[in-house]
């Protein structure tokens, strides 16, 4: 898969919030495993939408797409973006990048209005707020602190319409990623970016929500996407180096890829890190390369 592609008229669509762990930066070598040809696309883990996006930018999508995410208000906010961007911008102007605004709308927990203001606080709070990050604590409730970034832009209204549009073709729902498999079918691609195995006892940022997301919930995935993979759906799952992600994927091709890393509470644990794209060997294949010839 090559990213030198006509690309529909028009304004790309791109990710509209930023998570730790989004892959706008290895999009391309995620996308060189994208098949050739495919069926609906299904994104349990949304996130930030990087992989969604990019596809949908280059005309990939040719069926309804499923996007879903067991965070309530992330859900809401690519709904409400989906069935009243307009409504969605109104509300965002209304905000501004000041402190005192920030903490009185951070005090909602974009739990109060309608679902067009609820997205809006979300929007507002992910570019106002420090770094850029998505955090709740055990309570859910969103903790991140103010950013004090003037740079900061609120409301950009052309990117949130191509977002829109691009939405407009997807169905979006609040569920556990092992709700999708009733709707995958061969020949369908599944991507899968959960948060990251922990690379050791002390590493931090593995979820952005209350939940977590626990070992358990590691090798239930692991055990979805070889089920996946066995019906001939072509999955690409993104995961850090652990040593949990090398013995849960053992068999299949594990490919190692770098990222650069900013978001971090140590300093010395930002920069260049290791991590990997476990995917269906065909999609190995299609490249032609020798299967063993990709780390296992």
């Amino acid at each position: 898969m090559t990213t030198e592609m006509i690309r529909p008229e028009g304004v790309e669509a791109k990710p509209v919030v930023k998570f730790v762990g989004g892959k706008r930066q290895l999009l391309p070598e995620i996308l060189r495993y994208v098949p050739r040809d495919f069926g609906a696309y299904h994104e349990p883990f949304v996130g930030g939408g990087a992989v969604f996006f990019a596809l949908s930018s280059l005309g990939l999508l040719k069926e309804q797409s499923t996007l879903s995410d067991t965070n309530a208000k992330l859900v809401m906010m690519y709904q409400a973006l989906r069935d009243d961007v307009e409504e969605v911008i109104g509300h965002l102007k209304k905000h501004e990048n000041k402190e005192s605004r920030y903490y009185a709308v951070r005090a909602d927990n974009m739990l109060v209005g309608s679902k067009a203001r609820r997205a809006a606080d979300l929007l507002f709070l992910n570019r106002c707020g420090f770094n850029g990050l998505y955090r709740e604590n055990k309570k859910g409730q969103f903790n991140v602190p103010f950013g004090d970034n003037p740079k900061a832009t609120i409301c950009d209204e052309e990117k949130l319409r191509a977002a829109s549009r691009a939405l407009a073709k997807a169905s979006i729902v609040e569920a556990d990623f092992e709700r999708v498999r009733a709707h995958v079918y061969p020949n369908d691609l599944v991507y899968l970016d959960s948060p990251y195995a922990p690379l050791s006892k002390t590493s931090d940022f593995t979820g952005y929500q209350a939940a977590g997301f626990s070992v358990e919930d590691h090798r239930r995935l692991a055990a979805f996407a070889r089920e996946l993979i066995d019906a001939r759906v072509s999955v690409i799952l993104s995961a850090s180096s652990a040593e949990l992600t090398r013995e849960l994927y053992e068999g299949l091709p594990i490919i190692d890829v770098l990222a650069k890393r900013s978001v971090n509470s140590k300093k010395d644990k930002r920069g260049v890190v290791k991590e990997v794209l476990v995917v269906s060997p065909w999609l190995v294949r299609q490249m032609d390369l020798p299967f063993e010839e990709v780390k296992p």
